[in-house]
């Protein structure tokens, strides 16, 4: 019972992470799956098959806040679809053995990135009602897109991360609706995700408990997470998460290439709680 109210938090902890700062679902569920012994593809799988219903959910709540431009939806959701079946089919083949501290490098560069963009950039986003986007700028999406969805696929976590900064650098959305977009286009990306996860490793390598569990932690903080991006300090949650994807992908690889634990060693690990709190501080004190 004790796992299932784990997963269950780590579920909601996740959603209104990414609800809030339309990436990071993935990275930081699949992250703490890996902590706890999943193979990457199941972890992944789990991630993926539990974010179809969670991110319907936020899609949902994200387009009743008014969150969301289907313009920017149509560009991205067949690409991104296509990218995580391929991403699924790969990652079923690669050896878990192998597989697993490279997929914890890639998160570890995520969570890096995370905090550099939510701590260090300031966003600033003009609406222009009469912004006409050129050839290039629309040819963007599809690649934007494909790479997206294979990344979030093949490293359970990719899509929030790699699509959100580019559209916040349009000028023809605000932050919400970059976020928002994001959101709902997931729907369709964990969809294709878990088909190729589904027709790769099979219905019978779930684990239905883990899913529903996520689901439910999910599910309820959705709709709040779809409220809260309008009203929090998007770098406090952006240095939350980031913080807690690069210790704890840190400790895996020091664990798979060194037979080092992080978490035991506390010379090395309170080093970097004491920066990551000075990064929080930094972070509510941030203006914009």
């Amino acid at each position: 019972m004790k796992k299932i109210v784990m997963l269950a938090l780590i579920g909601l902890m996740a959603q209104l992470i990414d609800g809030s700062l339309g990436m990071a679902y993935g990275v930081t569920s699949t992250t703490l799956l890996l902590v706890v012994g999943f193979s990457p593809a199941l972890a992944s799988a789990s991630v993926h098959l539990s974010e179809v219903v969670t991110s319907a959910v936020s899609g949902y709540s994200h387009l009743k806040f008014g969150n969301v431009d289907m313009k920017t939806v149509k560009k991205l959701v067949i690409p991104g679809a296509i990218g995580a079946f391929l991403g699924a089919a790969f990652l079923s083949y690669i050896p878990s053995t192998f597989i697993k501290p490279y997929i914890s490098l890639f998160l570890l560069g995520l969570g890096f990135y995370v905090l550099f963009r939510f701590l260090l950039i300031k966003v600033n986003v003009n609406i222009e009602t009469d912004f006409t986007e050129s050839t290039a700028k629309r040819r963007m999406y599809q690649p934007l897109g494909l790479i997206a969805g294979f990344m979030d696929a093949t490293g359970g976590g990719g899509w929030g991360p790699i699509t959100t900064p580019i559209l916040l650098t349009q000028k023809n959305l605000s932050p919400s609706k970059a976020i928002g977009s994001v959101n709902f286009s997931e729907f369709a990306v964990s969809l294709s995700a878990s088909i190729g996860f589904f027709l790769f490793i099979g219905w019978e390598t779930m684990l239905w408990q883990v899913v529903v569990a996520m689901m439910l932690g999910g599910i309820i903080a959705a709709p709040f997470a779809a409220w809260l991006v309008q009203k929090l300090k998007p770098a406090l949650l952006g240095v939350l998460a980031g913080g807690l994807i690069i210790i704890t992908n840190l400790r895996t690889i020091l664990n798979e290439f060194y037979s080092l634990d992080l978490f035991t060693e506390i010379s090395a690990l309170l080093p970097l709680l004491i920066l990551w709190g000075i990064m929080i501080f930094f972070a509510v004190r941030k203006k914009a």
